[in-house]
């Protein structure tokens, strides 16, 4: 055999961990068409399967397998009190229907009133359905969420959804690879939500199309699953496909006591697959964006998509000819040139899937700890599941927010996108843990800070934009 012959035959092709799981699942692949994925994980809720569902009975099938299906209420549902009927019309049509869709297809349902339900992205990783090298969709942008356990995860529109029920798989193009590489440790009040809200802030809302983001560096590494979740979340506002951080110890420690992780032997083996997924040394991505985390401090947006943020003590820009920010500036009544520190807020909000899990109303109730929300702001606490629900008030947590003068709520997407009387009225501002802050998006006329939890908590006792760094 030719000496060229030999050593291609030991020459190991070097991927990156989004190439080793998508390779991982494509069925098949024609040339100048999308693959064909395999879909490991579907996760349901009420707002973006009616149709699916009904696409199915259309066409006199069932959904292909149930047991990789999970679904749970949480978009359309009251937090203030989940006993009392649903005044909304269309919500409660929407709850009704998941349940009467998943009695007859077979689905697994987290229903009101069961200690699984909760905001989809939330109880997936709880419940030890999120796993290392599986692709996970949903009807929702923020699927990317699950991928902080090294998983393929990314929204799905309807007609996706309808084609996950019926045959498991996905039509899909491959994206390109993006590494963003978080170097050095941030200071203390400088959190995940303030990792990935300055990177937005200096890629843009469209600086991540076309690419699977994979979030690498020390500052990633020391981060919990929480607060890598918190990061992944936001990789579609982004403009990412999905983004991805590489599983480790601290993965399988969180994965370890979860109901549906693998048990005995089978974890032992499962655990070694994941060791296998981390990039392989000397591979390359398409692309390479580099920040240093010891330099980022707490952000906020001023504008009206999550990429018009800036660090809290510096100013807030100047249009300079630009009308997409002067625009903004107009809707949020912003002044530019000066930092957002005591702007006077009206409403803080701490929860949606990007903010509400266990650590972050920790991180919440140790600033709130013997403080006062300010006189005239209302504050929302909204728990992701009714598993974190329960966990806060077993630790104490809701009786910190209780006491300050938050209203303590159950578990659902709330405010995040203005549900069942969580809303702002028009001119309200809001610092809110959220994703999103595009106009209307938390009530018509409403003006959206995003923010972490440390950040909204320090505001509701200032009363305005406050450096959680005072209080921490």
């Amino acid at each position: 055999m030719p000496k060229a012959a030999i050593d291609s035959t030991v020459v190991k092709h070097q991927r990156t961990l989004y190439e080793k799981v998508w390779d991982a699942h494509v069925v098949s692949h024609e040339p100048g068409s999308p693959a064909i994925l395999y879909i490991d994980l579907h996760l349901v809720h009420e707002v973006t399967s009616p149709q699916a569902f009904q696409g199915l009975r259309d066409r006199g099938i069932g959904v292909r397998r149930p047991d990789r299906t999970q679904a749970t209420m949480d978009h359309s549902i009251p937090t203030r009190d989940q006993a009392l009927p649903i005044l909304d019309a269309i919500a409660a049509k929407q709850v009704e229907q998941l349940r009467i869709n998943c009695r007859e297809f077979g689905v697994p349902l987290a229903d009101l009133g069961d200690q699984a339900q909760g905001i989809v992205h939330v109880i997936g990783p709880e419940l030890g359905l999120t796993r290392p090298g599986i692709t996970v969709v949903c009807g929702d942008s923020h699927t990317s969420t699950h991928g902080a356990f090294g998983a393929l995860a990314f929204g799905i529109g309807t007609t996706e959804v309808e084609h996950v029920l019926a045959t498991q798989c996905l039509l899909q193009n491959r994206s390109k690879t993006c590494e963003v590489r978080f170097s050095g440790l941030p200071a203390a009040g400088v959190t995940a939500k303030d990792l990935i809200l300055a990177l937005i802030s200096k890629i843009g809302i469209g600086g991540g199309t076309g690419y699977v983001f994979e979030y690498t560096g020390e500052a990633i590494r020391a981060l919990s699953m929480e607060g890598r979740m918190t990061v992944c979340n936001m990789s579609i506002e982004g403009g990412a496909r999905a983004g991805m951080v590489a599983p480790d110890d601290a993965t399988f420690e969180f994965l370890a006591d979860k109901p549906r992780s693998p048990k005995g032997a089978d974890w032992d083996a499962a655990v070694a697959r994941w060791r296998d997924l981390p990039t392989d040394e000397g591979a390359v991505y398409d692309r390479v964006v580099h920040l240093d985390a010891s330099r980022l401090e707490p952000m906020v947006t001023w504008g009206t998509n999550p990429g018009m943020g800036v660090a809290i003590s510096q100013p807030v820009p100047e249009p300079n000819g630009d009308l997409g920010v002067r625009k903004a500036l107009d809707y949020m009544n912003i002044q530019p040139g000066k930092p957002l520190l005591g702007q006077p807020v009206d409403v803080v909000f701490i929860g949606s899937c990007t903010n509400s899990r266990i650590s972050d109303l920790r991180e919440a109730a140790r600033l709130l700890q013997g403080r006062k929300v300010s006189p005239g702001v209302r504050m929302l606490v909204v728990p992701g599941s009714e598993q974190v629900r329960a966990q806060a008030e077993a630790e104490g947590l809701a009786d910190v927010f209780r006491q300050a003068g938050a209203d303590w709520r159950a578990a659902g997407c709330s405010m995040c996108i203005a549900m069942n009387g969580d809303q702002l009225n028009a001119g309200q501002y809001c610092v809110s843990t959220s994703n999103r802050n595009f106009e209307g998006r938390q009530g018509k006329g409403g003006r959206t800070l995003l923010a972490s939890p440390l950040t909204a908590a320090a505001s509701a006792i200032q009363g305005a934009v406050a450096d959680p760094r005072r209080f921490v």
